[in-house]
């Protein structure tokens, strides 16, 4: 993408900042975002910082692109307020999106989740049977349906990005996000720091891990392309939290048992196991996961390293 103008909401978050940050280098970049899971300080000099609210009016929406990821994102926070949920993903993504074409801006590429396969040990394609479990779920999916209507009455691009399990290390902009960053992330910290990671129960469960490198690639390429509809941004291959315990040990050089403990999530609620189906993405486009699974262990530790801490 070059010489565009461009607006990410949630752009201080964590995957927000690491693409505007990507974008500025050939794009005037705009970084919205009302700091409750981002950081001003997660983006560098050359993005513009808004520090307001996706249900705000008035947006800076004057934009030749739109990526739209502000959201609440997991499920704990919904069930706190499930209101509070619905205006800022649904309400939200609504307000913008209305906003910004208004204005003219005809591409839209926006984050949805993967969370709406439910348990699958095998690869969930774009096209097979959802439900929404949580209220989450719901209202990614609801996202969906009113970019649908965008596409379809407005004749806006539209790409829903179902994202899988997204981390990079808290030695990148996911720090900012605590309890709520990718369990990649956790465990490293835990281990460096020489505590046991906690793990939901037996520790089997399994998860489809993508660099966020990977996913800014993806978000780029759909916005270059003008994708319209739903598209996995994953690796299609999974690990369990045990696996990913033991190749952080190795690569820390660390030898550390991980704590277990009941999962607090209820059973009927808990996606146990996720895998991409990235047939429709790798095939439709040049895109594809660049950054494997060992590597990017590797990225996540490397700022634990004796060279990283100057000793």
């Amino acid at each position: 993408m070059n010489g565009k103008r461009v607006l990410v909401t949630g752009g201080a978050g964590f995957i927000g900042s690491n693409l505007a940050n990507h974008l500025t280098e050939s794009n005037d970049v705009i970084a919205l975002d009302n700091g409750y899971l981002g950081t001003e300080e997660n983006l560098n000099n050359e993005v513009e910082f808004v520090d307001v609210s996706v249900l705000d009016e008035d947006l800076p929406v004057d934009v030749d692109v739109v990526f739209h990821l502000a959201a609440l994102s997991s499920y704990v926070m919904h069930e706190a307020n499930p209101q509070q949920g619905t205006h800022i993903n649904v309400k939200g993504f609504v307000n913008v999106v209305e906003q910004a074409r208004k204005q003219g801006c005809e591409t839209v590429v926006y984050a949805s989740t993967s969370s709406v396969y439910g348990n699958r040990t095998e690869p969930s394609p774009e096209n097979m049977d959802v439900q929404a479990n949580t209220g989450y779920e719901a209202s990614k999916l609801a996202r969906e349906r009113y970019a649908e209507y965008y596409s379809n009455f407005h004749d806006i691009t539209c790409a829903g990005m179902r994202f899988f399990s997204v981390y990079q290390g808290y030695g990148g902009s996911e720090a900012h996000k605590g309890e709520y960053a990718n369990v990649v992330a956790q465990f490293a910290d835990s281990l460096a720091n020489g505590e046991a990671p906690i793990l939901y129960g037996d520790g089997t469960q399994t998860r489809d891990c993508i660099h966020v490198r990977d996913i800014v690639r993806g978000l780029e390429i759909a916005a270059d392309e003008h994708l319209d509809g739903i598209y996995n941004l994953g690796t299609g291959e999974s690990y369990s939290f045990n696996t990913i315990v033991e190749l952080l040990n190795n690569e820390l050089g660390t030898d550390i048992e991980p704590e277990y403990t009941e999962n607090p999530i209820p059973e009927d609620v808990y996606v146990h196991d996720t895998m991409a189906d990235i047939t429709k993405m790798t095939t439709g486009t040049d895109w594809e996961p660049q950054i494997d699974f060992e590597e990017g262990i590797r990225l996540v530790t490397d700022e634990y390293q004796p060279e990283s801490l100057g000793t």
